[in-house]
């Protein structure tokens, strides 16, 4: 009991991810399993119901809820970009583009970690290099997905409806079926980058004992008091 009383006072706990952060990291989630299941539905349609009416009745349940999922998925990614530069040191923009000597260095023994060459991480309260390149990868694929989804959703909408504004944008993409494959291979890509998130998080859970998944839930890790304030 004396050993784990003197280990919890040597740890400081820093909070790193606020409350912005962690709402659209949630709403992001849940919108790419939604998005996913019934975006795949929409293209390939895997329920079949007897008669014609009620077909159209699931591919018309599954095209709305696409829709106000999306609404929502991009609202939180527009959030979080936001945050990029109103947010605190761990979730500003340059915790995601490699811009100094000391995060380029970092980018590569993280990635040497990553592949269970290096033993140990560098300590970082926010992201390590490597997992802010990755994070900035899935903004860009957000990004491309929305101007896809949009792009697609203005063959479809109804007259009147403020989405034909965006209707120049399917030609800037040469064409809607082009369109649909770019949005189909960024989906897949989002769920193979996800799968990878999820890995590193047990990885760098188990190896750093920092409560790096509960700090999605709280916002705060724990670090030894002379690596607290490392960025």
């Amino acid at each position: 009991m004396a050993a784990s009383d003197s280990a919890s006072a040597s740890l400081e706990r820093v909070y790193v991810w606020e409350l912005p952060v962690r709402l659209t990291h949630w709403i992001i989630f849940f919108s790419i399993i939604i998005l996913s299941v019934t975006g795949y539905y929409i293209g390939h349609p895997f329920i079949s119901v007897p008669g014609p009416a009620k077909d159209h009745f699931v591919m018309g349940a599954a095209r709305a809820i696409h829709l106000y999922t999306a609404i929502f998925f991009s609202l939180a990614v527009l959030v979080r970009i936001y945050w990029l530069f109103a947010g605190n040191k761990y979730a500003r923009l340059l915790q995601f583009i490699p811009l100094t000597r000391e995060r380029w260095a970092n980018l590569w023994d993280s990635f040497l970690f990553f592949l269970f060459v290096r033993r140990n991480p560098a300590p970082y309260a926010g992201h390590d290099a490597f997992a802010g390149a990755a994070y900035a990868t899935f903004i860009l694929l957000y990004l491309i997905l929305i101007v896809t989804g949009v792009a697609l959703y203005t063959v479809i909408a109804t007259p009147g409806s403020p989405f034909q504004i965006f209707d120049f944008v399917v030609p800037l993409f040469g064409g809607l079926q082009i369109a649909r494959l770019i949005h189909h291979i960024c989906m897949w890509l989002v769920i193979i980058l996800a799968v990878v998130h999820v890995y590193s998080c047990f990885l760098w859970s188990m190896v750093e004992h920092a409560g790096e998944l509960d700090s999605i839930f709280s916002g705060y890790k724990f670090f030894p008091k002379r690596k607290a304030g490392t960025s």
